[in-house]
């Protein structure tokens, strides 16, 4: 286990204290706040404010949509050809600016620099990329019968995005919505919004036109709620939890305008009986310990043959302990710490519900790793027998917890996988990638990995249930900004 007693780590923590981005970028140009209130950003490694932003308020979304309605109407009508060459010079003013975005979501949310390297700051290229690939195939208009079918871009969007892969999850949204002509105002998490304000720098480094993309930090119901009213908003579109997501629709309902939802997920993680448990099971816990256990697709409910439940617990067990937490500017540290004290607390607490309702603790348990005295870390933490009516069965606990459930028979792993409010992703493993196949088709969720697959950027990403609506990635998250309309008579 790494302890958190870098000189290296502090000296740079140092460097970057109470750094002040107090203002917006609207309409092409960085102003100052509508308002005055302002928030620390806190270093979840140390506990420490590093950094500072402004807040905004309906006063600032308001002219940051006002931007966004008066650049709408020249960006719609840009071509095929230029939106490539646009996104192109994305691309490229991304790549200069990586290195520097991975080493500020390492400091804002705690992943390890190896991990804000290696994947957190690549993920926005990615997506970029991906999105070139679908834009570089897109027709904009069919024949069909005699009509001329075409797609138009939807207006101006609203995106609230989270903190856990802050660049991954504003590209998500702001590449399509680009490539398809819309034009857009961003508000990130209040927990990262250094990165996010990093990205601005780089669209304007790009040369994307005034307005086309702003920026307004503030919380939920300062500027996330106002972006979900506003009548000259014509989508919005969140990644959140499945409260937020609920609050996002109830304000943008009054209006009528698209509404695009990733939430909570709690994915099953089926290990069937003729799966090498040596290959499944390490996999399935370095999957839901992965950034902290902060991702809405961790598979955090592992299900096991009752045959093999105290052999798998005994792999998890070795696994789990190999991934002690530590400072997350040493690059070998492979677990950071969770992203809040109020995600702390709600881990920690969660933590003592498993153990309370009879849960059997099989490594890890309540209160910081051994060592590490300040940071919001957690122990990886285990446990088996679970019933699928504890709370650490139930709720999304967004921190490093494994739940293994053990069933008699591949019909009950199946209904009890599907026995949640959530459908966002899940996992099958078996030692026969049709047997795999069969399982995952009765799964009710929106994506499934096989037998240890990594995640697709061309396929569609989305959930069924309370984890939302809409997709996202590929062709299907590009049509998400659309609008379809017929011309009749037009052959």
């Amino acid at each position: 286990m790494a302890s958190f007693t870098s000189a290296d780590s502090e000296r740079a923590t140092a460097e970057r204290s109470m750094r002040e981005y107090l203002k917006h970028y609207i309409g092409g140009s960085w102003v100052d706040s509508e308002t005055q209130r302002t928030l620390d950003v806190i270093n979840p490694a140390t506990e420490q404010a590093f950094g500072r932003v402004s807040l905004g308020s309906g006063a600032d979304v308001d002219l940051a949509v006002r931007a966004a309605r008066r650049a709408f109407p020249s960006y719609s009508r840009s071509t095929k050809a230029e939106r490539i060459a646009l996104l192109s010079r994305v691309v490229e003013s991304y790549e200069a600016r990586a290195d520097e975005i991975a080493e500020m979501i390492s400091f804002e949310m705690g992943a390890p620099i190896s991990l804000a390297k290696a994947a957190q700051a690549p993920m926005g290229l990615t997506q970029l990329r991906n999105t070139l690939e679908v834009l570089r195939q897109h027709e904009p208009q069919e024949k069909r019968g005699n009509s001329l079918i075409i797609k138009e871009p939807i207006g101006v969007c609203g995106f609230i995005t989270p903190w856990n892969w802050p660049m991954n999850q504003i590209l998500c949204k702001v590449a399509p919505a680009l490539a398809a002509g819309c034009t857009m105002v961003l508000k990130p998490s209040e927990i990262t919004p250094l990165s996010a304000l990093l990205f601005a720098e780089v669209i304007d480094a790009a040369d994307v036109p005034a307005g086309v993309f702003n920026l307004v930090n503030g919380d939920g119901s300062g500027v996330g709620e106002a972006l979900a009213r506003h009548e000259e908003v014509d989508m919005v579109s969140i990644t959140g939890s499945t409260r937020a997501g609920v609050a996002v629709a109830k304000a943008a309902a009054e209006t009528v305008k698209r509404v695009t939802q990733e939430l909570g997920g709690k994915s099953a993680n089926i290990i069937l009986a003729d799966a090498s448990l040596e290959d499944a099971i390490p996999h399935g816990v370095q999957k839901c310990f992965g950034n902290a256990g902060q991702s809405c697709t961790a598979p955090s409910r592992m299900f096991v043959h009752e045959s093999q439940h105290a052999d798998a617990l005994d792999i998890a067990r070795r696994v789990a302990e190999s991934l002690g937490p530590g400072d997350p500017r040493n690059p070998d540290t492979l677990m950071g710490p969770v992203a809040s004290a109020a995600q702390f607390d709600k881990v920690q607490g969660l933590i003592r519900a498993g153990i309370d309702e009879g849960a059997k603790l099989v490594c890890g348990g309540p209160g910081r790793p051994e060592g590490l005295g300040k940071g919001y870390f957690v122990r990886p933490t285990v446990f088996g027998d679970v019933r699928n009516d504890m709370r650490i069965a139930r709720e999304e606990i967004f921190g490093p917890v494994l739940a293994i459930l053990p069933y008699s028979s591949e019909e009950e792993a199946i209904a009890l996988a599907n026995d949640t409010e959530y459908g966002l992703s899940g996992c099958v493993y078996s030692g026969s990638l049709d047997h795999a196949i069969e399982a995952a088709r009765e799964l009710r969720t929106g994506q499934v990995h096989l037998n240890g697959a990594g995640a697709d950027f061309s396929a569609p990403f989305g959930g069924y249930k309370r984890s939302g609506n809409g997709r996202e990635w590929g062709l299907e998250g590009f049509d998400e900004f659309l609008e379809t309309k017929a011309l009749m008579g037009a052959f």
